[in-house]
């Protein structure tokens, strides 16, 4: 069997312009095979749709923290904005997003690769690009969340919208960054997967970073015309890549750093 490609998305949230602009980029480079890490709502306007065109599309979707905590339907939300995301959804889609698979493992190239949304124990668990080699560590671990699998030597994430490749002690970790909602650059991440499928011998293997330009005042406008609260934040994040937390609290940017709050 020859090399095949398979593209890995995440944090789309709700940003359905970014979303199929990345959908094309993927569909023109021949790439059939994609890998959904998570977080398909909140933040942006579209959820809904997000939610079916992933569905559509994906192969594998993974769990993200935004899919657990916005559809729970026995959580009452303190703010409009939480509210009216978990609104916009329809009921089945909460249900569909609760029960998505935590992880999702598989051979490329003769290694064993996991991937998942946040950490290896939660998907509420943030680590970040700065972690500490116990972090780094366990997230090559098995946990009651991933299960009893073979342990993993590459692992792959998303969560923290913040793209990255290490490699250490034999293993690799990296993030996928994210579609919808890329802070410090704006413009929409994905990463393509090259190896062997399912391959018990080395083979040559590749993780590339991809940059896709779309239209975001187009999708803030679709936000604006929806009546979707937190319209300032929305903006910050999608056109100037700042977090919206910042934006409010007049801080420089701390997103990535350890000190913010998940």
């Amino acid at each position: 069997m020859g090399l095949e490609r398979i593209a890995l998305i995440s944090d789309v949230h709700g940003n359905l312009t970014a979303l199929e602009a990345v959908l094309a980029d993927i569909e023109g480079r021949g790439i059939e095979r994609i890998f959904n890490l998570g977080d398909y709502v909140g933040k942006g306007p579209r959820g809904q749709e997000v939610v079916d065109r992933c569905r559509e599309v994906c192969e594998v979707n993974i769990l993200g923290n935004w899919d657990d905590f916005l559809p729970d339907p026995d959580r009452e939300y303190d703010t409009e904005a939480l509210r009216w995301w978990k609104k916009e959804l329809r009921e089945d889609q909460w249900t569909w997003l609760r029960a998505l698979p935590f992880c999702h493992d598989f051979r490329l190239s003769g290694r064993q690769l996991r991937l998942f949304h946040a950490s290896s124990t939660s998907v509420h668990r943030r680590v970040r690009f700065d972690h500490d080699e116990a972090e780094y560590v366990g997230m090559f671990a098995n946990t009651d969340a991933t299960g009893d699998g073979p342990i993993p030597d590459v692992v792959g994430y998303a969560d923290t919208h913040d793209p990255f490749y290490e490699s250490e002690f034999g293993r690799t970790l990296f993030n996928i960054g994210s579609v919808g909602n890329s802070l410090s650059d704006p413009t929409p991440v994905y990463v393509i997967l090259e190896g062997v499928p399912e391959s018990p011998e080395p083979a040559p293997f590749s993780i590339q970073f991809v940059r896709v330009p779309y239209d975001a005042r187009a999708e803030l406008d679709v936000a604006r015309e929806l009546g979707m609260p937190e319209l300032d934040g929305y903006e910050s994040e999608i056109i100037e890549g700042v977090y919206r937390g910042d934006l409010y609290a007049g801080t420089s940017p701390t997103y990535h750093r350890r000190s913010c709050p998940s």
